[in-house]
């Protein structure tokens, strides 16, 4: 054999060592006590997906605190809209800066979806208030339940428009019933009570209004209003007096809460 067939073959003789070297050294390492073991990266990312936000958990008990503090006061406006009124409305909670739920009826809101996307827009809530606004709903069956409130709340989606959601369920008259609450919780609405009757909807007069805000107001932080149902001149009147004297007690206005 020539010199350069030796020189060929020692060079592959000597790669084959330092392969041999290198996998015995590796395994040395792993065996060893002197590190952890090698990790299968392929099982480590299987075992570690991307985690995902949990919805939060929407409670069946009726909300009445505020989610701006035990001071916070909550504005709701129910039974509209009201093509009327519920611009007059939107008029005075833009003057004072103030974000309120609007409790919308199913019917009111197919009719009227521009007054819908206005309320959306100038950042305040949806809330479902039934098909019919049935007084006497906790004296029907679970069906009628269900129907009254899933028909109203996609009539409201679909007049809101570009995803917007409705946050509570408001039972006319305050007929809550425990299925009520359930079909309301399981599809993303929080029942939403009032502490706050101002008896708008009777129509006593403007200082009547506003003198039953500032003497239940103790009693807890959520108003109800109306500005669907009828003549609410009285209302809208009452309701600027209500925010300036909110302004002038300090107190600022917030939405119920909606989780636990």
């Amino acid at each position: 054999m020539d010199k350069q067939g030796i020189k060929a073959r020692a060079a592959v003789a000597a790669s084959a060592v330092a392969v041999a070297a290198t996998v015995w050294g590796v395994t040395a390492l792993v065996d060893s006590g002197d590190r952890a073991p090698r990790q299968d990266v392929s099982r480590q990312q299987d075992a570690e997906p991307a985690q995902q936000q949990q919805p939060q958990r929407i409670p069946e008990s009726i909300a009445h605190a505020s989610e701006g503090g035990a001071n916070a006061v909550n504005i709701t406006i129910d039974d509209g809209p009201d093509p009327r009124w519920t611009p007059k409305v939107l008029e005075v909670l833009a003057a004072y800066d103030v974000k309120a739920t609007f409790c919308m009826l199913g019917p009111q809101a197919k009719a009227h979806p521009d007054l819908v996307k206005k309320v959306v827009a100038a950042g305040h809530r949806l809330c479902d208030h039934t098909m019919d606004h049935d007084t006497t709903m906790d004296k029907k069956p679970f069906a009628y339940q269900e129907q009254q409130i899933l028909d109203a709340k996609k009539l409201i989606e679909e007049a809101a428009g570009a995803g917007a959601k409705v946050d509570y369920y408001r039972a006319p008259g305050g007929a809550f019933t425990p299925d009520s609450r359930r079909i309301a919780a399981a599809n993303g609405m929080r029942p939403l009570g009032w502490n706050v009757d101002t008896k708008d909807f009777e129509k006593p007069g403007t200082a009547a209004i506003v003198d039953a805000v500032k003497r239940e107001l103790a009693n807890g932080p959520t108003v109800l209003f109306h500005d669907g149902g009828g003549n609410r001149a009285q209302t809208v009147e009452a309701l600027d007096q209500v925010l300036a004297w909110l302004k002038e007690q300090g107190r600022p206005t917030g939405f119920p809460v909606r989780t636990s």
